[in-house]
């Protein structure tokens, strides 16, 4: 058995091309490896072989370490998201990734969550340097943080386009709200959007927030609880124009209770 395992090993590493797409399926260790050392492999057997879930970390480490492989951004992205590359593969892959595959890592829902989120930090920091057609297209189909990145930017254009992303969460919006610096005009735009200014805790922020336009600002008092209403007319930093609004619906409603 040994003599035969050997010999297996012998015809896998000088294999033909057409033998090679056939020993990509093997289910030996010691057979891929040797395909691996085959001058007869290019770069979509790898590929293929690289679409396999059952590869073993010493596989995946073998196609990481030659370099004629890991210079190739397809066999790179396909390395970083496979569930058996090593951890610390894969954090040095993550820095050579596109921006876009960068980005496609992190909707992977298979990758570990530290991982999708080690991507999503990596175009964090890109983003300020990025042309505005990318910045767009992240605003449009970017996950939760990278798009909620996106809006706070405030660009008009990626404004639209990061309020309507389905995966923009509340809690990014409510983020983006509690910035300090956050342009006015994102403010506005999230008071006037149908899906985000109808949302409680979206209101409160907006409500805390002096450059949400002062004209919207009686419609979304009615539906506050009293509670929330009181802190908000406590609330020193607002301006007095707001707090007018807070102080005439209390007196509504408390003309209301006495009738």
């Amino acid at each position: 058995m040994p003599d035969e395992a050997s010999a297996a090993n012998d015809r896998a590493a000088v294999a033909t091309p057409q033998e090679i797409s056939l020993l990509i399926h093997d289910a030996n260790e010691a057979t891929l490896l040797a395909l691996l050392e085959n001058p007869n492999l290019d770069e979509s057997n790898v590929i293929q072989l690289l679409e396999r879930l059952d590869l073993s970390a010493k596989v995946l480490s073998a196609v990481a370490d030659a370099k004629k492989w890991s210079a190739s951004e397809s066999v790179r992205f396909r390395l970083a998201r496979h569930p058996h590359t090593p951890r610390r593969i894969v954090l040095s892959l993550l820095r050579q990734l596109f921006l876009f595959d960068l980005v496609n890592l992190s909707l992977q829902t298979s990758a570990p969550a530290d991982l999708r989120r080690s991507a999503e930090a990596i175009v964090l920091t890109r983003i300020p340097h990025l042309p505005v057609g990318e910045k767009l297209t992240l605003a449009r189909r970017g996950p939760a943080r990278i798009a909620g990145a996106v809006l706070a930017e405030g660009h008009p254009q990626a404004i639209k386009l990061a309020l309507g992303n389905s995966f923009l969460t509340e809690s990014q919006v409510l983020k983006v709200l509690a910035k300090p610096d956050v342009p006015e005009r994102v403010v506005a735009a999230i008071a006037q959007h149908p899906k985000w200014s109808c949302r409680y805790n979206v209101r409160l922020a907006l409500l805390r927030n002096a450059h949400t336009p002062a004209p919207i600002v009686p419609a979304m008092l009615p539906d506050l609880t009293l509670r929330d209403l009181k802190e908000l007319a406590r609330y020193e930093p607002l301006p007095p124009n707001f707090k007018k609004y807070f102080e005439k619906e209390l007196e509504r409603r408390a003309t209301s209770t006495e009738d």
